[in-house]
């Protein structure tokens, strides 16, 4: 079937907008609104249609996102956390327990706040632990080895990747891939949804990652002196809950809840049910980040110096990533316009020619979308291989007459699964970025948490599509 002339134009936009997004001679935001403004000139659609996701739903979710994440780290929640966790009695000194106490932390953190701001307030901990570890030894004359500065830092910056993947919001990708399957693949996948498939996942990779950091960089101690001291220290300096802070937390639950309360009712109502119509009409995840977004310029904050009570959140704090805005804006567009034009099942069809009858079953499909998602997520940023491979894996799966769900959403976890290079994620920069941290031993740990995660996320997704 010959390609429509829309099709044929937009092929070789979509192409230079591939080639910048990888080689990022241009910022990847400019790049996706060069590539809009590309198909209004060259034809392709009109304005509205080109324009049209840069005000998708899910855009809201990502500026009530922004905004409560904000919040978070400007009244010290997250360090609040971080250092509860680390004053556990059962994490004392040793380092196994320390390293697994961070990843904790860390995963933790970024299920709800970006995996970039989760790796530089984590690094600001690890660094402060790391600094009285060593002070420690330079007294006693007894300390770890230097691969334990390498192993801490690295699993600040796999424990944030990792878990971004535990809930729709973690990380950018994760509402790319959404979109995609809810405008191209028809299905809609709820919170509760999304985190029934996240969860696991992430609990198996960061055991795994754990084990491997401590396996290849071992501390070659059993205790490190000087970490609870630090803590503790640290946890003084906090001091009681201030108004913001509660403020905050309330604006938080109040969120979540939003978000989990109508999957909660789908299972026990069903889906026809009129309560459960309601929420899915009435607050889709979106609006319910809205609201707790909303909420923190309502609540009370702290006191001002001069003496004034200020609110939760400061418009002048309301911090939003305009870039990851428009990049999914237009990575969404040019989505949508591969279908609407055809060029998308014509890249499906020509690829499954490649291949014999017969060997593109469903494993091979789920398989070869997360390999290629991680392989593309090394050379450029996570949210672009979203953008790039999720699209291509639901026109595949359609040319091939399968089931695209399940690909989809293995190509959308395995888009955050980059762990090799600096430059495979923002996270792996950070820390890279310390001097802790050789690249041969980034390139080994990673590689293998790589695989692992490939074969965590199709076995996971092949298991929850046969059930």
């Amino acid at each position: 079937m010959p390609l429509s002339p829309e099709a044929l134009t937009l092929a070789p936009i979509l192409l230079a907008v591939v080639v910048l997004w990888v080689t990022e001679a241009l910022p990847l935001a400019v790049t996706a609104l060069l590539g809009a403004v590309a198909c209004v000139v060259a034809g392709v659609a009109p304005a509205k249609e080109v324009f049209r996701p840069f005000a998708d739903p899910l855009i809201f979710l990502f500026i009530g996102s922004f905004l409560l994440a904000e919040a978070i780290r400007v009244h010290g929640l997250d360090r609040r956390l971080a250092y509860r966790v680390l004053a556990v009695p059962g994490v004392g000194e040793r380092p196994g327990r320390i390293v697994g106490a961070v990843a904790l932390v860390s995963v933790v953190i970024s299920a709800f706040v970006s995996n970039t701001a989760t790796t530089a307030m984590m690094m600001t901990i690890a660094s402060g632990i790391l600094a009285a570890v060593e002070t420690a030894a330079a007294a006693t004359g007894r300390g770890p080895r230097p691969a334990f500065a390498t192993s801490l830092f690295l699993c600040v910056a796999f424990a944030a990747s990792i878990g971004g993947l535990a809930t729709p919001i973690g990380t950018p990708p994760n509402l790319i891939g959404l979109a995609f399957i809810r405008d191209q693949a028809g299905v809609n996948v709820t919170f509760l949804g999304w985190c029934a498939l996240g969860i696991p996942i992430v609990a198996v990779m960061t055991t795994v990652a754990v084990q491997v950091l401590l396996w290849l960089l071992p501390a070659g101690v059993e205790r490190i002196e000087g970490v609870e001291r630090h803590v503790a220290e640290e946890r003084g300096r906090l001091g009681a809950w201030t108004v913001g802070q509660r403020s905050a937390a309330v604006a938080f639950a109040v969120t979540v809840a939003l978000w989990v309360i109508p999957g909660i009712v789908l299972v026990a109502l069903g889906g026809s049910h009129p309560v459960c119509v309601w929420f899915s009409r009435r607050l889709p995840e979106g609006v319910a980040a809205l609201v707790g977004a909303i909420l923190l310029f309502v609540l009370p904050g702290d006191v001002t110096a001069s003496g004034q009570r200020r609110r939760a959140l400061d418009w002048r704090e309301a911090r939003i990533d305009w870039d990851i805005i428009l990049l999914y804006g237009g990575g969404m567009s040019l989505g949508e316009l591969c279908f609407s034009t055809g060029l998308a099942g014509g890249v499906g069809r020509a690829i499954t020619g490649w291949i014999p009858a017969g060997d593109l079953g469903g494993v091979v499909l789920v398989a070869l979308a997360a390999v290629v998602a991680v392989v593309t997520s090394e050379f450029t940023s996570n949210t672009a291989s979203a953008n790039m491979v999720v699209p291509v894996v639901i026109a595949l799966a359609r040319a091939a007459g399968a089931e695209p769900l399940t690909a989809a959403l293995a190509a959308t976890f395995a888009s955050s699964l980059g762990f090799m290079m600096p430059v495979s994620t923002p996270c792996n920069a950070i820390v890279y970025g310390s001097g802790r941290v050789p690249l041969r031993s980034m390139m080994a740990s990673g590689a293998i948490v790589d695989v692992v995660g490939v074969v965590t996320v199709v076995a996971v997704t092949l298991l929850a599509a046969a059930l």
